[in-house]
């Protein structure tokens, strides 16, 4: 995917300021930001479903806002909303959208890769919100999608079904399938994402790993010990350096060393451009 000065305007708005993206295909790329960013309006135009202004973008080595239905087929599409087909079971829903493609996945796999599998025989209205949320991924990966785009994937889930959420997501990608992420959690991002980019007030304000987003890998860090005499703390750019002297010919206690957590970038970011 490449993305080049991507704009949306509306009147009197510029939802969108000239947003640049390569994602590589295999990789995972988190999108994050604040609501009313533009994360969604961002994704829309990538997926085919909105118009931009002015810019360029290729997506799985075309235009989406003229590709066809062959494009279309290629990519897979977890959205917000939850499916509203409420009379259906899961597994006539999930069987009911593979014959929409030419090579779909074996449907009752698919069920048991997002924990439905006894859900199976249950109808849609039925089930919880986290559960809905799990069918909307089986349907956007059924079709073996080379690109899948998720939007808040998770929300509602419970702490298993995340991990398992978690797992399918490192699976696809191992397959080399591309997704592109927009979430709220960013221990989400973190432990799923290869790159993560910023959004705020519409423009990309940051771009890397999430381990170096925003200098975070090279941040300075608190060191925490113990020793005979009390409780001490220290803040350096060299924790290394700092444990090595501390620890000459003594025992220390309670040693951390804390660098800067993903969501202390996040939040300086965002209210930096606020």
């Amino acid at each position: 995917m490449h993305v080049r000065g991507l704009r949306k305007e509306y009147p009197g708005h510029v939802a969108v300021h000239d947003v640049d993206l390569d994602i590589e295909r295999g990789e995972v790329f988190a999108l994050l930001g604040p609501n009313g960013a533009g994360k969604t309006t961002t994704v829309e135009i990538l997926e085919g479903h909105r118009k931009r202004t002015t810019g360029t973008a290729e997506v799985l080595g075309e235009d989406p806002g003229t590709a066809g239905r062959d494009w279309r087929a290629r990519i897979g599409i977890v959205l917000q909303t939850a499916t509203d087909a409420a009379q259906l079971t899961v597994a006539e829903s999930v069987h009911h959208f593979a014959r929409y493609y030419a090579d779909p996945r074996d449907p009752d796999e698919v069920i048991e890769r997002v924990g439905l599998t006894d859900k199976a025989r249950t109808r849609v209205r039925a089930l919880s919100g986290g559960q809905r949320r799990r069918l909307d991924v089986a349907l956007g990966i059924i079709g073996r999608p080379q690109l899948v785009f998720l939007d808040e994937p998770t929300t509602g889930f419970d702490p298993e079904a995340r991990r398992r959420f978690w797992a399918l997501i490192r699976a696809l990608a191992g397959e080399g399938t591309t997704i592109l992420l927009t979430t709220h959690y960013l221990d989400e991002a973190e432990a799923l994402a290869d790159r993560v980019a910023v959004l705020a007030d519409g423009r990309i304000v940051a771009q890397d790993t999430p381990s170096a987003l925003g200098g975070r890998s090279r941040g300075e860090a608190m060191v925490r010990w113990r020793d005979e005499n009390g409780f001490h703390e220290e803040r350096t750019a060299f924790p290394t350096k700092l444990v090595t002297q501390l620890s000459e010919g003594r025992e220390l206690a309670d040693l951390t060393v804390t660098r800067l957590s993903l969501e202390d970038v996040y939040l300086r970011l965002i209210g930096e451009n606020s």
